[in-house]
């Protein structure tokens, strides 16, 4: 037999070979429960929406999907737990932006996100909302800015920890509307949302579903929200980039990864399930009210995404100054 020939005929069988395996893995996913890591404590964001995309998944797909949270070092524990496990669609990791801001923030990490991880969907973002203490003498944000040009180094701003959304929508600010306001991190979004409400710091970048009854209440004055379009929650409030600052966007997005070399036709499969519930208008209802709006996007739109979200917050870490070790 010709060489050549021999080559083709075995090539032929390397793929056909290959194209079962790929239709096996996809008919027989899943074949047993599905652990989703959340790299959080219980309570927060990702843990409620990790809950709420597993028991959809598990009427759909049929199987258990179980919330493991594995919360420390700035969600580093529990993305290398995932990292580090075998890539066949069981374990999974719901991650956001923490994970992009982490991968220039952290000098040191035992994993590499686009390296050791694989993007399966995003899920939902949210705006924050900018808020000050009822005693900080601006109304909107031209006073607040006019505010911190004028006393440099005067104002501060709390968060729940550096590289979280609140530190970095804080620095983004910074950094856009050309004024020093002092970072003082907390040990949790609690802890820094009480500092504010009690004014012993003078503003923060909230979750929006959470500050935004303290805002109604008057416990705080709402300044602007972050995302690009106006909150369905607060709609009376701009958003930073029509009150002033053009181009400033900085929301909390949260999204499910997989390690690298999970099955094409597995990532596919949850890329679907996913998307599907985030297109449910029940779904799209029940989000509404808290503040959350769907992303729709394929594995390889989410990866972009996740290459630009890295590069952009790259630039805010390098302004900021902030490293950890």
């Amino acid at each position: 037999m010709p060489f050549n020939k021999l080559l083709r005929q075995i090539a032929g069988l390397v793929l056909a070979v290959c194209t079962a395996a790929d239709v096996f893995a996809q008919a027989a996913y899943p074949a047993k429960p599905v652990k989703i890591v959340v790299p959080y404590s219980t309570g927060g964001p990702a843990d409620i929406y990790a809950r709420f995309i597993g028991d959809r998944l598990q009427k759909t797909l049929a199987q258990p999907f179980v919330i493991e949270n594995r919360p420390g070092a700035g969600a580093i524990i529990g993305t290398d737990v995932v990292a580090k496990s075998a890539p066949d669609g069981y374990t999974l990791l719901m991650m956001s932006n923490t994970h992009t801001v982490n991968e220039s923030l952290f000098t040191k990490k035992p994993y590499s996100l686009m390296r050791d991880l694989a993007p399966i969907s995003p899920i939902n973002y949210s705006d924050l909302l900018l808020v000050v203490h009822p005693s900080v003498p601006a109304n909107n944000l031209k006073e607040l800015i006019a505010l911190g040009k004028s006393k440099p180094g005067a104002l501060n701003y709390a968060s729940s920890g550096p590289g979280t959304p609140y530190h970095m929508a804080g620095e983004l600010f910074k950094a856009v509307a050309g004024i020093d306001v002092v970072h003082v991190p907390h040990k949790g979004s609690a802890e820094a949302r009480t500092s504010v409400l009690t004014g012993d710091v003078q503003m923060m970048f909230d979750a929006i579903t959470t500050m935004a009854p303290l805002a109604q209440a008057g416990r705080v004055r709402p300044i602007a929200t972050s995302g690009k379009t106006r909150s369905s929650i607060t709609p009376g409030v701009p958003t930073l980039d029509e009150a002033g600052l053009p181009g400033y966007d900085a929301v909390i997005w949260l999204g499910i990864m997989a390690p690298t070399a999970t099955p094409k036709p597995v990532v596919d499969i949850l890329n679907s399930e996913i998307q599907k519930i985030a297109s449910l208008p029940v779904v799209k209802e029940v989000w509404a009210k808290q503040g959350a709006v769907p992303m729709r996007m394929t594995p390889a739109e989410f990866g972009k995404f996740l290459e630009q979200d890295i590069q952009k917050w790259a630039q805010v870490v390098k302004f900021s100054g902030a490293k950890v070790d």
